[in-house]
């Protein structure tokens, strides 16, 4: 069952998300960009293939947006974080998703496929930006990004939860690929 608006200040009041109220809608909630990044290093050429089965990842420099902001160029990707924290560790019939905002999206910013979050888990989400327009894209910490639909479920058993199954439990700030297990 997706959760509307009481049910998400309900959450907020529990400590599930860290979220200000002022961004609950009526069924989801407005995420923020948080102030770190990490970028793909680009030099025009290509120098190797990222072995995916070998746990092999791309490689990337953390960065911090400036006040200025960051700008994504053009085909540009980059791993962001949100401001907000999650922390289903506090429920385990909760999970959730993220969606960009259609605004977002309506001006050229891709988010990849990656915006789960499974009942059990905790941390700020990193977000998979893509730029597909032809335009640079200016981003700046603190913007509205996203939001997070959270969906109720059977409750889910403790040695299934991510609590315990998860690799990327209780992340802080951006994190980079830990590779297929």
């Amino acid at each position: 069952m997706l959760l509307s608006y009481t049910e998400l200040l309900d959450l907020i009041a529990q400590g599930v998300i860290d979220a200000p109220i002022e961004n609950v809608n009526a069924a989801s909630i407005d995420v923020t960009l948080g102030n770190e990044i990490m970028v793909a290093p680009y030099n025009g050429t290509w120098g190797y293939a990222v072995d995916l089965a070998n746990k092999e990842n791309i490689q990337l420099e953390k960065k911090i947006i400036t006040p200025d902001g960051y700008i994504l160029s053009p085909g540009e990707f980059i791993l962001a974080t949100t401001v907000e924290w999650f922390d289903f560790s506090k429920r385990n019939d909760l999970s959730a998703e993220y969606k960009l905002k259609s605004s977002m999206a309506r001006n050229g910013l891709s988010h990849l496929l990656a915006g789960w979050m499974d009942s059990g888990w905790s941390g700020n989400l990193t977000l998979e930006f893509h730029n597909v327009a032809h335009e640079p894209l200016l981003l700046r910490a603190g913007m509205k990004c996203g939001q997070a639909i959270f969906i109720r479920h059977a409750p889910v058993p403790d040695y299934a939860s991510y609590a315990v199954k998860g690799q990327y439990n209780a992340q802080s700030g951006v994190q980079a690929s830990k590779g297929i297990r």
